[in-house]
């Protein structure tokens, strides 16, 4: 809604509607409130923060914070009063807000939470746990690629400045920088790939670990042991590099040593790059159809010679 007009403009303090038009410069924005039973929890919540939308046992929308701010009148402009509790007057922006469909079953498998959980009513996160459910759903918000921008443009000065010179730019004259800012991002391929992998699993013990390099995709515990498996939404080999990475990163945080590490694809790698997981005694793991995943395995010697480097 344009914020700046009509009854909702007029609630508005000088200050209220200067920090809305600095988040939000086309005057237009989504809004949410809380009543007053909820002030103390409200005022623990700040640009930047992310909030999930939740009902019908699923997250129907993820948004990310631009102002918040109490004002009675303006959240009477805006909605109906609540019989019980009285005005929305705890009122904040979202800089963003993308909808989604992701049940619930997707965060109770995350390490510190608890299935059968609902998410009743308003809850605030902070710390680790906030971290899980980002991590774990593959939330990348717009706060995060602001200062992507600014890391990147203080490179950029530096550079220009003489301080680093890339040896591809030696003999540049200027240096010059621009990046597109983005929407907040939720990445749902590799979750909905791991969730249709699951399925075949059966009754193996299926769960994702918490280590202090993250929270892996699957950890599975069957008779040959505990293997972590990591998934990627492509097979390209800059998504086959970053499961190399995350794996080795994981591996040593296990509960016990990994037997198995495996990479997930949505479809076979090259051979190139199936020969690099090899070579780190990692399996090839790729959809080949509906629920129908094939397995590459690593040379027996790669992964008795690489469980040394896994488990240090």
């Amino acid at each position: 809604m344009e914020f700046g007009r009509g009854k909702c403009g007029k609630a508005l303090t000088e200050e209220e509607h200067a920090r809305l038009l600095n988040a939000h410069s086309s005057d237009r924005a989504r809004f949410w409130g809380a009543t007053a039973a909820q002030d103390r929890n409200m005022s623990l919540l700040g640009s930047g923060d992310v909030v999930l939308f939740t009902g019908q046992k699923k997250v129907r929308g993820i948004g990310e914070i631009g102002v918040t701010f109490r004002n009675a009148g303006f959240a009477d402009a805006m909605w109906e009063k609540d019989p019980k509790n009285g005005s929305w007057l705890n009122v904040y922006s979202l800089l963003s807000f993308r909808p989604v469909d992701i049940p619930y079953e997707e965060i109770w498998a995350l390490p510190s939470f608890n299935a059968g959980d609902n998410f009743m009513g308003l809850r605030v996160l902070r710390g680790e746990k906030a971290e899980e459910i980002l991590d774990g759903l593959g939330i990348r918000t717009i706060g995060e690629n602001r200062r992507a921008l600014a890391r990147d443009k203080e490179v950029a000065q530096l550079i220009s400045k003489g301080k680093i010179v890339p040896v591809e730019g030696v003999h540049t004259e200027k240096t010059t920088y621009r990046r597109e800012e983005r929407e907040i991002v939720v990445r749902r391929a590799e979750s909905l790939l791991v969730t249709e992998y699951k399925e075949t699993l059966g009754d193996l013990d299926v769960s994702r670990l918490k280590t202090p390099a993250g929270i892996t995709d699957l950890y599975v515990v069957g008779g040959e042991g505990p293997e972590l498996i990591e998934a990627k939404s492509d097979s390209d080999h800059r998504h086959v590099r970053m499961a190399l990475g995350q794996l080795l990163d994981y591996a040593p945080h296990g509960p016990e040593e990994v037997e198995r590490l495996s990479a997930l694809f949505p479809s076979r790698p090259v051979d190139s790059d199936v020969a690099l997981l090899h070579r780190y005694g990692i399996d090839v793991l790729y959809r080949m159809n509906a629920h129908e995943f094939d397995r590459i395995e690593a040379p027996g010697e790669s992964r008795d010679h690489m469980r040394q480097a896994w488990t240090r």
